[in-house]
């Protein structure tokens, strides 16, 4: 077969089949070189999905009228520059494009036109064609000073086989929104405008706070339950936001990843935050995060795929370790915290109604009144006509079978500081300034109602519990009290030289959590001993998915996710239960615990240990407000 040179029309297609995947890409790419051109201000403009036409318009340095040949010709960019001796280094990459290709692989697939006014110059140029052939430049009106204007009509109307694997129109949409949405959080000192159709999607200014851009563009609410994060490692800065775990989706949609400014699709990233949160979310919730790495450009390869969608770190279990690292932390600092938007839920659920049509109970005579006074004369029904609907802490029922260290006396002395008795608790005095209040009664034997400053809270006595008992357990593992079993018979596993290598560069950690292997030979691991905790483990299944987890995350998740997990069973189990019913002291410690314990806002199951009313919700629910 004769090797032969293949024309620029087909190398143009082939190219425009890598770089532009969808209308969003095109999007994409167009909006890279707006800002890369100093565009603070950007338009966007798409019409049926993007499919029919896309107008990106922005206020930046604009192309010259000689350029503007060059600028739609493969390869040929303006963002690299040779060193002294003409060599073009790829690791020192400051600006979003840098391949070339995007422009002509636009253009060699669409109706295009082009037109721009460089700073400085007394009138426009535009460049247009359509399937790759393009005329020469001509004048254009232009009412800016300065800027691009590119216009694509009919997307591949070279390539129709394309068209076939586009979705709706909906679908194109909701793709460019989302595009939109990662370049206005990754940028924002650059206001965007987008519209899709007839429709306004995006309005956001230029130089925008980050908190202040990232609520804009993200879930609502998420300003109110975001962390803000703050980490630096060996020379890499984290930052971003991090919503509390009580501030959850049901897909992993709303986690992005930046370096650079460059947003990024980064399979590592749910492998990080899925280790962050592993134990204060559901397994079927995903976290809502905003992360932006910032590193000397050397140590990232942004050129791994021409879509500059993907990144490779030089230290990958540096910036692992980084991500991890920061979002527990951050985690960590908001302690008790929980969402704000469960009190919302929860008022949501109120409903206003009527008491049951049923008979008053009767006055009872107070000691000398006599018949005939008047109705003032008699007492109300006394707390025991209620019929137990709620329990008063101060109540005389015996609480017995408390485990042993269920309130530390410490706790307990704590409270003492705040809470001085059941005068305080009931509000006849001032309220003390703690963040969860002071217990003022026990509702069902199951929630523990507390009073604030500024509102009430309710809490779950057993999730909570339950939470602190986890942290104690888990401090104790950190601190490398993982008492071990040793195996009769040590265990021989089978792997590839690979496995076996990342394993045992991993064997003093895992020594830590209980687990010893060691070689055995080429391509064998032997077991010695596995963590007492896990009772009767298959060793081979477990040697086998850490070897499979630090393959994909270079973590052994799945031995400390066991150890968790059976922490979590028997912190569980070693819990307060529900129907168990507790003094106003026992109440009172079990708050202040939670005040000082990291994570407490969540059980570990993910689910909320309190809600919080404020007093101005509360008075909603009556119409007082």
């Amino acid at each position: 077969m004769t090797i032969h040179r293949l024309p620029n029309e087909t190398i143009n297609l082939i190219a425009a089949g890598e770089v532009i995947e969808r209308p969003a890409s095109v999007i994409k790419e167009l909006v890279d070189n707006a800002i890369d051109a100093g565009a603070d201000h950007i338009e966007v403009h798409a019409d049926g999905g993007g499919l029919s036409r896309i107008l990106v318009s922005d206020n930046g340095k604009g192309i010259g009228r000689d350029e503007l040949p060059l600028a739609v010709e493969r390869h040929a960019t303006s963002k690299l520059t040779p060193d002294a001796d003409g060599h073009y280094d790829l690791l020192q990459i400051a600006s979003l494009g840098f391949r070339g290709e995007a422009l002509p692989s636009i253009a060699s697939i669409s109706r295009f036109r082009l037109s721009s006014r460089q700073q400085g110059a007394d009138r426009a140029w535009a460049i247009a064609g359509e399937g790759g052939q393009l005329s020469p430049p001509e004048p254009s009106a232009s009412p800016q000073k300065s800027g691009t204007r590119v216009e694509v009509r009919d997307l591949f109307f070279s390539t129709p086989a394309r068209l076939k694997f586009m979705k709706t129109e909906r679908g194109e949409n909701q793709a460019i929104a989302e595009e939109m949405k990662r370049q206005a959080m990754a940028h924002p000192d650059v206001g965007f405008v987008v519209r899709l159709g007839d429709r306004q999607v995006m309005n956001v200014p230029a130089h925008q706070d980050p908190l202040a851009r990232v609520q804009a563009v993200m879930m609502p609410g998420f300003a109110d339950n975001a962390i803000a994060i703050d980490y630096d490692r060996q020379g890499v800065h984290l930052g971003g936001f991090a919503a509390v775990p009580t501030f959850h989706r049901s897909s992993g949609r709303d986690q992005f990843l930046f370096v650079n400014g460059r947003p990024v699709q980064d399979k590592m990233l749910k492998g990080v935050v899925r280790a962050a949160y592993t134990d204060v979310l559901a397994k079927d919730r995903h976290a809502v995060v905003a992360l932006f790495i910032t590193c000397d450009p050397t140590f990232v390869d942004v050129n791994v795929h021409p879509t500059k969608a993907e990144v490779r770190f030089r230290d990958p279990a540096l910036v692992r370790g980084l991500l991890v690292g920061g979002l527990k932390h951050a985690l960590a600092e908001a302690g008790f915290r929980a969402s704000t938007h469960i009190a919302d839920q929860a008022l949501s659920r109120f409903q206003p109604g009527e008491l049951p049509s049923v008979s008053p109970p009767p006055f009872i005579p107070s000691s000398g009144a006599a018949p005939g006074q008047s109705p003032s004369a008699w007492a109300m029904p006394s707390a025991a006509d209620f019929g137990g609907m709620m329990t008063s802490p101060a109540g005389t029922a015996e609480v017995t079978e408390r485990p042993a260290g269920l309130f530390t006396p410490d706790a307990t002395a704590s409270m003492r500081d705040h809470v001085s008795g059941p005068e305080t608790a009931v509000g006849r005095t001032a309220v003390p300034d703690l963040p969860l209040g002071a217990a003022v009664a026990q509702m069902h034997e199951t929630y523990i109602v507390a009073q604030t400053q500024n509102g009430i809270v309710i809490v779950d006595q057993h999730a909570a519990h339950e939470r602190l008992v986890y942290e104690r357990m888990k401090q104790a593992l950190n601190g490398g009290a993982v008492a071990r079993q040793q195996l009769l018979i040590p265990a021989v596993v089978e792997l590839e030289d690979a496995d076996q290598e990342r394993l045992l560069a991993k064997q003093s950690e895992f020594s830590d959590m209980g687990l010893e292997i060691e070689g055995f030979g080429p391509g064998a691991i032997c077991v010695r001993a596995v963590p007492a905790l896990l009772g009767h483990v298959d060793a081979e299944g477990l040697v086998k998915d850490l070897a499979d987890d630090l393959a994909e995350h270079d973590q052994g998740l799945s031995l400390k996710e066991r150890l968790e997990e059976v922490c979590a069973t028997m912190a569980c189990r070693g819990s307060v239960r529900a129907g168990r019913r507790l003094t106003l002291e026992e109440m009172n410690a079990l708050l202040r615990q939670m005040e000082a314990t990291p994570y407490s806002g969540q059980c570990n199951h993910g689910r909320p240990t309190y809600v919080e009313l404020k007093l101005p919700d509360v008075e909603r629910l009556f119409g007082r407000r």
